[in-house]
């Protein structure tokens, strides 16, 4: 009928974490109780989707119990945000430049652009397992639009390279 705060305590039993609540004592025969708990579990971000308890009602004047294994499900949550810009920011080939095949020289396949992509993890949660893909148009037509030299990476994060990075080997 009226709402009481119940008096648990965590404790560790045969390796396991248990968390022992006290119902009330002495309890009436018949009577019905319903409990609503909040837990508050870390390190689950290799549990899978969901984690298993296994609740055990208990009695001191019985030796019998009960028991049921209540499944909740798992939900990561994190935000992710892709930083970018180019170096220079714009850039203007003149009219009279012309691409020049099977030259070594960089300068001969256009000017230098460094593009540079950052992804932040805006949290609450941490991640794994991210893939990011980008699509870099490099070919307009039969003509070549950006010469893609290099890719690189920082933060121990793995890259797969595009094909066609550097054929002319500049």
């Amino acid at each position: 009928q009226g709402q009481k705060k119940l008096s648990c305590n965590p404790k560790k039993e045969n390796g396991t974490h248990v968390v022992l609540c006290e119902l009330g004592n002495p309890m009436k025969a018949g009577a019905r109780i319903t409990v609503d708990m909040e837990l508050s579990v870390s390190g689950l971000e290799d549990m899978g989707d969901a984690i298993t308890f296994h609740l055990q009602l208990r009695s001191k004047n019985s030796p019998s119990s009960t028991s049921v294994m209540v499944t909740v499900p798992v939900e990561a949550e994190a935000e992710m945000e892709l930083r970018g810009n180019s170096l220079p920011a714009t850039m203007v080939l003149p009219t009279s430049w012309h691409w020049v095949e099977g030259s070594q020289r960089l300068e001969d396949h256009g000017i230098k652009v460094e593009h540079v992509y950052e992804l932040h993890n805006k949290g609450p949660g941490t991640v794994c397992g991210v893939t990011l893909s980008l699509a870099v148009p490099h070919l307009l037509g039969d003509h070549v639009l950006l010469y893609l030299l290099e890719l690189g990476t920082e933060g121990g994060m793995n890259c797969s390279q595009h094909p066609v990075l550097n054929p002319a080997q500049v």
